[in-house]
């Protein structure tokens, strides 16, 4: 198993963008005004003291979009610290479209790790409606490229953007798996104040994604990767004190996202379980007691929903003795 580095997140908003993309707010995002110079990355490193292995990481513009010589600067700053070992890996996120031999070569000889590619949509109608700037084609050259050139591939991909149905996103994520990258981020939209999609939903263009519909879609995506080995690394924004605080004036913003979604999983274990259980039924189902809350769900919605849905006398979720086997089980009685 691999070690997990502690990860030092630093933003570099909308830097190398060449375009505003109908959905993005970088900073507000990110909760960072202003991007990280080579003095910011030094600083943030020496504060780290005598610590080890950590994982750099820039977020939040398009790294490889930004001239050859401010990320060479970023990352130059960085080097000292891999020497020390405080640092033993770095990422970067940028766009499919800024990715070609050259850049590759520079950040492969600058120590990055890792690089996520904000893919967002495999259709391509959806791509141009939300103002991407770059084709499905350009995320598969550029996947292949990443992969080629031995770094660590994670992808991003966003869930209701303008023209994006439900079906359309499954086939983006199968897509996406083709591309067999080392893990995804699932970013369902948040409709944040100054961007153009604010302004679409004022005008009523655009129709928001709920939590809901963000839930039960993502609930539906997670298998498919969970069933083709590659991790979901991220549900959902990163809770901010600017997001909560009212800057995401719509869409599928939750702090506690990616729990809503891993919850409405094991929901739907449980409701492929009931299926046949007669009305009436006094039903116990066995779960992992470390996912125990997730089967449960908050304020026993799951319980509530499948015993009504379900039309059982009594529906009771517990753990497993600390003994048997890790498998959910279920047990019906009259």
């Amino acid at each position: 198993m691999k070690t997990q580095h502690r990860i030092l997140p630093l933003f570099i908003p909308h830097l190398g963008c060449p375009n505003q993309c109908v959905f993005c707010n970088q900073k507000r995002i990110s909760g960072s005004l202003f991007p990280v110079s080579g003095e910011d990355v030094r600083r943030a490193l020496l504060a780290l003291g005598e610590e080890k292995d950590y994982e750099l990481a820039f977020y939040g513009g398009s790294f490889t979009a930004i001239s050859a010589e401010e990320q060479r600067a970023l990352l130059e700053a960085a080097q000292p610290f891999r020497r020390s070992g405080t640092v033993t890996a770095i990422r970067v996120s940028t766009r499919p479209d800024a990715i070609d031999a050259q850049r590759l070569a520079l950040l492969r000889e600058m120590g990055v790790t890792t690089v996520e590619l904000g893919a967002q949509s495999m259709t391509e109608a959806v791509l141009r409606a939300s103002c991407r700037g770059h084709s499905a084609a350009d995320v598969e050259r550029a996947a292949a490229m990443v992969k080629a050139a031995g770094f660590r591939l994670v992808l991003q991909m966003m869930t209701g953007l303008p023209g994006e149905t439900e079906e359309s996103c499954l086939r983006s994520a199968e897509r996406l798996i083709a591309l067999r990258p080392d893990a995804v981020r699932i970013y369902p939209t948040v409709v944040l104040r100054h961007t153009p999609l604010y302004d679409a939903l004022l005008r009523g263009e655009y129709r928001e994604h709920s939590v809901e519909e963000a839930v039960s879609l993502c609930a539906r995506l997670l298998p498919l990767f969970e069933a083709a080995g590659i991790p979901v690394i991220r549900l959902g924004l990163n809770p901010t004190e600017e997001l909560s605080g009212g800057e995401a004036v719509g869409g599928a913003y939750h702090p506690a996202l990616g729990e809503l979604v891993y919850s409405r999983c094991r929901r739907n274990e449980c409701e492929a379980l009931l299926q046949g259980a007669e009305e009436g039924s006094r039903v116990s189902i066995f779960v992992p007691a470390t996912l125990l809350s997730q089967y449960i769900g908050q304020k026993r919605c799951n319980v509530l929903w499948l015993q009504e849905k379900f039309r059982l006398r009594e529906l009771k979720i517990r753990p497993n003795l600390p003994d048997s086997e890790e498998k959910v089980r279920i047990v019906i009685a009259k």
